[in-house]
């Protein structure tokens, strides 16, 4: 379990080490949408993500070992925790698939981790990477399944409820889980959290259909950065107990979002970070009349080099 407290503890613990990013409210007719939208800015948090929070929150729970920190990843985790190591003054070793973005690798090259590509999915990262601790005693940095971690990312949310009031409503992209299940742990059902997951890579929806967390087939086009194949313990448990609303978006919404936040407010976000906004461009959450929404651009690790076509 992590509960508010935790969040706290975490928001003082990592002051000072990660950004308070910005929130930026617009017409949500822009983007096709009716009334106004407030986007929480989290890809310009440091290495480009949400998940220094969560890195520096478990990193700095006590000493760290010699052998420093390990972890697997599909890219942002990675260079969230080869982040924090530099900044420590620790090394990081990260395992990522085959399939990660160059861009992403070659970032994690450029911060001083020791990368290394193992399999095609995350799943298979994490399993080498689960064998690499046992051998050097690294501290193993959990990409979404840890308390620390959770509580970390949570802090999104306490920094969203002091920026922006009347919140109603906020939208999170789900891979394993970490930051819809942070958030939804700070608003403790006080706000409508809606996790929103690509069709192709259903791991919270599948669950909580099962009633419990299930492997997944993992496809599609945000698998670098929402491609874990099966939800976390905590997401799931927290999902169950906050009453999380788990919607499914096509990819052909993910790039309209990307290209939008692009076009319209040039954002240059990764597909996974425009999740939360495709959400809405294609209909899977419908705000009702006057719904004050908050929608999380969690990442902007992606070459932009083809975000100049405006989307039909």
């Amino acid at each position: 379990m992590v509960d508010k407290s935790d969040v706290e503890a975490a928001a003082a613990l990592i002051a000072g080490r990660v950004r308070q990013t910005p929130v930026l409210t617009v017409d949500g007719g822009e983007f096709g949408v009716p009334g106004r939208l407030s986007l929480k800015l989290e890809l310009l948090q440091h290495a480009g993500s949400f998940k220094p929070r969560g890195a520096f929150n478990r990193m700095l729970q006590g000493p760290l070992p010699e052998a420093g920190v390990l972890a697997a990843s599909g890219g942002n985790h990675g260079l969230a925790v080869a982040y924090a190591a530099r900044a420590l003054g620790v090394p990081a070793e990260v395992f990522v698939p085959v399939t990660a973005s160059p861009v992403k690798v070659e970032r994690l090259a450029s911060l001083g981790a020791q990368v290394r590509q193992v399999g095609r999915h995350y799943a298979e990262a994490l399993a080498a990477s689960s064998r690499r601790a046992e051998e050097t005693g690294a501290l193993v940095v959990h990409a979404y399944d840890q308390p620390e971690v959770v509580a970390g990312q949570g802090t999104v949310g306490r920094e969203l409820e002091r920026q922006l009031d009347g919140i109603d409503t906020v939208l999170v992209a789900v891979g394993g889980g970490g930051l819809v299940s942070g958030i939804a742990t700070w608003f403790d059902g006080g706000v409508r959290v809606v996790a929103v997951e690509p069709e192709p890579i259903p791991t919270l929806h599948s669950a909580l259909k099962a009633g419990r967390p299930v492997d997944v087939e993992v496809g599609g086009i945000a698998t670098d950065s929402l491609g874990a194949r099966r939800i976390g313990e905590i997401a799931f448990d927290t999902a169950r107990r906050t009453g999380l609303l788990s919607v499914l978006v096509r990819d052909e919404d993910l790039v309209r979002a990307r290209r939008l936040l692009w076009s319209e407010l040039r954002v240059a976000a990764e597909l996974g970070g425009a999740a939360a906004l495709a959400a809405l461009i294609g209909g899977a959450y419908v705000p009702r009349q006057g719904e004050r929404v908050a929608v999380i651009v969690c990442g902007g690790n992606t070459d932009p080099g083809d975000l100049a076509t405006r989307p039909n």
